[in-house]
């Protein structure tokens, strides 16, 4: 691992706008912002990287090419996986090109790192710790006029969707697969959108604990998401699949009420229930053995505009598994897809109007004792500085008593709060 001088600072949480712009001077860089949240296994420490001195990526070979890196490294890293890294784990493939296509990996190690916490930061840095606080004060928040964009317009119909809900209810009812995770995607273009903006604005009505502001180049990633991937803490693994969604409401009795619905829903318990034997079964495949374990079931959690319902699964990661091990056997995770994975991909490929790119995707860190934490990729807005293109997916699992017409309202719900913040 590279040295880097480190000293800590007083900060202000208010002071965090500074520090993402001046994190915009850089090519590379990703904030994780944990939003004060403290879900079963924390959430994402705030942390931004920025900076790149080093970095693994491909579209071939490239767990492997992650690991060497990792071994040969032993730095803090931060990056992402692509939906289509399913290609190289899989004989799968994709029909349609990304709106904003992105490699199956890539990881960097960063040139400067600021933890914030409490009321200080910590930089590490390969320069003066001193020199990198000063221009973070110095920074100006940012104040740009809001964005003109036209309203972002899905690729599929209602009547295409609805169409292709009832399909995929046959296909189930005809025993092909069990679940599937139907998604759709929204676009349009902009020649003046601030990602920066937009990502403060998207935090603020939707704070998630797994939020991710990330730029690579021309491409930034604005993610509010509520969900963990996978976890590496030690030998412990925990991945937290959400399948369950319900609105809140400013009433109390009702948001009890609304709680209580989600919480009882045999249908969602149903969803829910799938996609956690899945998620054990993937676990299992790089855990010692007997070490898989629900540690909580159904679990009700409330966020700013949503009920959700997430399940813990932990497990033991077995002593001669890598961490590319671990990404292969559980990457791309069930809650995006549905069960059985790989039929239920190729049923994806065949329907979906468009390709995932890094939606259904993870982002997140290593760590330089090989530890690791990582979301998944929804409720995002994706971004082309270089093109104007703006894009973002919603979903919602499919299953055999699946109603067409609530789950498109459950798609509208989860879209949102990425509308409201494209036009802020």
């Amino acid at each position: 691992m590279s040295l880097r001088n480190s000293q800590k600072f007083p900060f202000s949480h208010a002071d965090i706008p500074r520090l993402l712009s001046w994190a915009m001077n850089f090519e590379h860089f990703s904030w994780l912002n944990g939003n004060g949240y403290t879900p079963p296994g924390g959430a994402f420490p705030d942390i931004l990287f920025a900076g790149r001195r080093d970095y693994v990526e491909g579209n071939t070979d490239s767990l492997n090419k992650l690991e060497n890196f990792i071994r040969q490294k032993k730095d803090w890293m931060y990056g992402f996986f692509a939906y289509d890294l399913k290609n190289e784990i899989e004989e799968l493939e994709s029909r349609h090109q990304a709106t904003i296509p992105f490699s199956h990996l890539c990881f960097m190690i960063p040139e400067h790192i600021v933890f914030v916490k409490n009321h200080e930061i910590l930089i590490e840095t390969h320069g003066d710790p001193g020199q990198v606080y000063n221009e973070i004060l110095a920074s100006a928040p940012p104040f740009s006029a809001a964005n003109r964009i036209t309203t972002p317009k899905s690729k599929t119909t209602k009547h295409g969707y609805l169409h292709n809900v009832l399909k995929i209810k046959e296909a189930i009812i005809q025993g092909e697969f069990y679940e599937m995770n139907y998604c759709i995607e929204y676009t349009t273009r902009s020649e003046n959108f601030d990602p920066l903006r937009s990502y403060l604005r998207l935090n603020e009505i939707s704070p998630m604990p797994f939020s991710v502001f990330m730029r690579k180049g021309q491409k930034y990633l604005l993610s509010a998401s509520p969900e963990r991937f996978l976890k590496k803490n030690g030998r412990k693994l925990m991945s937290q699949p959400i399948k369950g969604t319900i609105r809140r409401s400013f009433d109390k009795r009702e948001d009890e009420a609304l709680k209580l619905a989600l919480k009882n829903s045999e249908k969602e318990r149903a969803e829910n229930l799938m996609i956690v034997d899945l998620v054990r079964n993937d676990l299992a495949r790089s855990a010692m053995p007997g070490s898989v374990k629900v540690e909580e079931l159904f679990g009700i959690y409330p966020f700013k505009k949503i009920h959700q319902m997430i399940s813990t699964v932990t497990a033991t990661m077995h002593e001669k598994m890598t961490i590319s091990d671990v990404i292969r056997y559980a990457f791309p995770m069930g809650s995006m897809t549905g069960t059985p994975k790989i039929r239920v991909m190729q049923e994806i490929d065949r329907l979906e109007d468009s390709a995932r790119g890094l939606y259904s995707g993870a982002a997140g860190y290593i760590t330089p004792d090989g530890d690791f934490d990582f979301n998944v990729i929804i409720r995002s807005i994706i971004h082309n500085a270089a093109t104007g293109d703006v894009s973002f997916h919603v979903g919602s699992a499919i299953t055999y008593d699946a109603d067409p017409e609530y789950e498109y309202k459950e798609c509208l719900l989860k879209a949102e709060s990425l509308f409201e913040a494209l036009k802020s």
